[in-house]
């Protein structure tokens, strides 16, 4: 990996849109994709619910929105679990082989996927709820590779959730999938998804609100990897750069490269450091403590439990919002 210096200053540009190109071309996965309409009605047997499995928490909670209780609906990765280094269990492969959909973020967020679909059985399809989102793309300049090799390192970013707009999307898209697989349902699919995107909108009013307390010249987000893209770009934020240049949380950042963000940072007036709860925080700790700068934790990939402050999608994004708000007011 090069060192952080180059995209640091920079301040990572980025925003480059794929708008309604099919997840199904730049997926991790691509080619055991379902594209929405290539949906068909299932048979189901009388009395015999729709058995749907999602990845994320998040997704879970978008989707049970939706479909309430006329499916059988499983989440894979637990509260608190983040998504870009989960290792899949013998439960999962049973839950997919027996599932009739499988809704994922797509966008390569679910690489344990690649393994687990030559691996499962069943006759699941899967599909991508973030398909006909504009993905921002991240090239190999923004994740520190050759420059000279972009189209091969080509990656998109996959956090959507966190601008409540892709969101909508997804209710689209849940809805469409679920009303063409069990049309019996379809009406009751519609009138939920009509609801949850009220809820949705109400949301991003709000935000706006809260974020028009902080002054322009302090919308600066540095995080603890590339993850908060979307919400900048929705919002009126800058990306001063990321801990971990990287748009998921395994990758390692050295000595030189740690001392070189340190280095970058003193310039732009950050005021934190936004860190995932569900990651390792000992880096960004170190950083914030050697910076004098506040420490911050959001909900990135996962709700938190039942009882948590970010039990739902609506909840992890007012959570948030406060959170950041409050940190970067005067």
């Amino acid at each position: 990996m090069k060192p952080v210096k180059a995209w640091i200053i920079t301040l990572m540009a980025l925003g480059f849109s794929v708008a309604g190109c099919s997840l199904l071309s730049i997926d991790s996965g691509a080619q055991s994709l379902t594209s929405l309409n290539e949906l068909s009605e299932l048979d189901l047997p009388p009395g015999e619910k729709l058995r749907v499995v999602v990845t994320t928490s998040i997704l879970g909670d978008v989707v049970a929105n939706i479909a309430g209780e006329n499916v059988d609906l499983q989440v894979l990765l637990p509260p608190g679990t983040d998504p870009h280094a989960y290792q899949p269990t013998p439960r999962d492969l049973t839950a997919i082989a027996q599932a009739h959909v499988v809704f994922i973020n797509g966008l390569g967020l679910e690489i344990f996927l690649e393994d687990m679909l030559s691996n499962a059985g069943g006759r699941a399809v899967f599909v991508s709820l973030s398909e006909g989102v504009p993905a921002r793309r991240l090239d190999s300049h923004d994740i520190g590779l050759d420059p000279e090799h972009d189209d091969e390192y080509a990656v998109f970013d996959a956090h959507v959730w966190l601008d409540p707009a892709n969101v909508e999307i997804w209710v689209d898209n849940a809805q469409a999938a679920l009303a063409t697989l069990d049309p019996s349902n379809a009406a009751q699919y519609l009138s939920a998804a009509s609801s949850y995107k009220a809820s949705l909108q109400e949301l991003q009013t709000w935000i706006q609100e809260q974020v028009a307390q902080i002054p322009e010249a302090d919308r600066k987000l540095l995080a603890d990897h590339m993850a908060l893209g979307y919400f900048a770009d929705r919002y009126g934020f800058r990306i001063a750069g990321a801990v971990i240049p990287a748009y998921n949380t395994t990758v390692e950042i050295s000595a030189q490269e740690l001392a070189a963000l340190q280095q970058a940072i003193q310039t732009t007036g950050i005021k934190a450091v936004f860190v995932a709860i569900s990651t390792n925080p000992t880096i960004s700790r170190q950083l914030a403590a050697d910076l004098g700068l506040q420490l911050v934790s959001l909900y990135i990939g996962s709700l938190s439990d039942a009882s948590g402050p970010a039990a739902s999608y609506l909840d992890l994004m007012h959570y948030n919002v406060e959170a950041i708000v409050n940190a970067l007011q005067p």
